[in-house]
């Protein structure tokens, strides 16, 4: 266990899977965090938002911001070797697909269900999957789906005609609406893309379905909400500080 108050000049790693949330009540989960990760405390933690002891902490390997509960600081450990980005090339990249795609079939496999901020085994979010997924071979991706559409390489299709032939197995397809991509996943191939989504709309939790404008509600929902797809040719760089 590490001494309080945590010091917002040094790294630490998480020692278990821990729930992150999007404010300092801590009563909506926003992320979590793997075993191994890195974080670092955010200045604006000391100002405790709302008479708040929860931590406000920047994730090291996508930047993403969230708040800790306080309790959970004993499951972090001042880390020894500060996290270093990995670079990756294109070419490596696509040679890691099949692993990627392995990740998120076996997950398929395993009982599950959609869960919102679910970026660990079993239960995940459509963006948790995916960022996950890469993670899994070593490459880290934006935690968002908006923020996964930013960063990936734009591929144009014609969706008028359902030619999807310029796509790749490893690409990631996104929904949403004109302005915001809200929902993500992998593309397999021959129309067929993998994604974690939810109950009201979707199948609660992983499955395999088709860039269609035929089939069940779930497949025509999506369709009828696409807005592109997009490669991923590098692993993701930290922000200056």
């Amino acid at each position: 266990m590490i001494a309080k108050p945590l010091s917002d000049t040094i790294e630490y790693c998480c020692r278990e899977n821990l729930d992150l949330y999007d404010g300092a009540d801590c009563q909506t989960l926003a992320t979590q965090a793997a075993v191994s990760r890195h974080l670092r405390l955010l200045p604006q933690s000391k100002n405790h938002t709302n008479n708040s002891p929860n931590i406000l902490v920047q994730l090291c390997e996508d930047n993403y911001t969230a708040w800790l509960l306080d309790s959970d600081q004993k499951h972090l450990e001042i880390t020894t070797q500060p996290y270093l980005a990995p670079i990756w090339s294109e070419a490596q990249i696509q040679a890691a697909i099949p692993q990627i795609i392995q990740f998120t079939q076996v997950a398929m496999a395993t009982p599950n269900y959609y869960l919102w901020g679910g970026t660990v085994s079993p239960n995940y979010d459509c963006s948790g999957l995916m960022q996950a997924a890469f993670a899994d071979a070593g490459i880290w991706i934006p935690r968002d789906a908006y923020q996964q559409e930013a960063f990936a390489k734009p591929i144009t299709f014609n969706r008028e005609q359902l030619d999807f032939s310029i796509l790749l197995p490893g690409d990631l397809i996104f929904f949403g609406t004109v302005e915001k991509a809200t929902h993500v996943g992998l593309y397999l191939g021959d129309k067929k893309y993998i994604h974690s989504s939810g109950n009201e709309q979707g199948r609660n939790g992983i499955k395999i379905d088709v860039l269609s404008l035929e089939g069940d509600t779930c497949i025509q929902y999506y369709f009828k909400r696409l807005r592109g797809a997009g490669r991923i040719i590098s692993s993701y760089q930290l922000l200056p500080k």
